[in-house]
């Protein structure tokens, strides 16, 4: 979806998303980075928390679970780069936070590292005793130009905490130069050869804005064997659906013949 600083807006494009979600019977939505407060720290907390409020209470209303992007200002006073995480009856399992922050190898102001908190990684239980955990942007492929700190190779981590899928919200900048091409070709090699090396899959949303330009990033699903399951066009709003089977052909399950997106 395109994610603007308008928190409405962007609350209103979700909660459109999760009523398509329940026509389609989708057991959770993911949504990219920062896509309801705005890809931000200065957002309104206030408006923030009130629209939160109403985007879960539509998700449980609609029994539609939660892979939710955004960034939040939690109890402890710190604003944290999330992905939070509900069941379809409503229950809020908690929040992965980004952990490697952008920035330069001298952090400027306006640098995340500068304005976002961090927790340890974790992962989370589902339904069926099933784990996963959650990413977000460069949290998984370590882009040399902003990752002053060590790449852990965090798709690994998870896969090592027995997380079966990772969720990946994404928030790329993009314009129509050939080093934004070039991040284009990385962030899919990076996506498809961790899922691969870390026998997971992999469901990956990146932020639409500006329409007019191809996304930062691919987004859809990729199986444990590095394939496209399922690929989304590159460019403007896009609602995709897949069905993950872990319980086909062990954790290497095959990706669909058609590689189609599938509701």
């Amino acid at each position: 979806m395109p994610v603007g600083s308008e928190i409405s807006v962007n609350a209103r494009l979700i909660s459109e998303a999760l009523k398509r979600c329940a026509d389609e019977r989708a057991e959770i939505l993911l949504t990219p980075e920062g896509s309801l407060s705005g890809y931000r720290p200065d957002f309104d907390a206030m408006e923030m928390t009130s629209a939160l409020t109403q985007v879960t209470a539509l998700a449980r209303r609609l029994s539609v679970g939660l892979a939710l992007g955004t960034c939040f200002r939690e109890a402890d006073g710190k604003c944290y780069n999330q992905v939070r995480f509900y069941r379809p009856d409503g229950e809020y399992l908690g929040f992965h936070s980004k952990i490697l922050l952008c920035s330069g190898v001298v952090p400027r102001p306006e640098d995340e590292i500068n304005h976002y908190a961090v927790r340890k990684l974790r992962t989370f239980e589902w339904a069926r005793g099933v784990t996963f955990g959650a990413l977000i942007c460069n949290d998984l492929w370590g882009n040399p130009y902003c990752t002053p700190m060590p790449d852990d190779h965090l798709t690994q981590r998870l896969a090592e905490k027995g997380a079966r899928v990772i969720f990946h919200a994404v928030n790329g900048g993009r314009d129509s130069s050939e080093m934004s091409h070039l991040n284009w070709q990385y962030h899919e090699a990076n996506l498809r050869m961790r899922a691969g090396a870390g026998d997971v899959w992999i469901v990956t949303a990146d932020n639409a804005a500006p329409v007019d330009l191809r996304c930062s990033a691919p987004s859809g699903v990729i199986a444990p064997n590095g394939a496209w399951a399922c690929q989304a066009a590159p460019q403007g709003l896009q609602l995709f659906f897949h069905t993950i089977d872990l319980d086909c052909g062990g954790a290497r399950a095959q990706p669909t013949p058609s590689g189609a997106p599938q509701s």
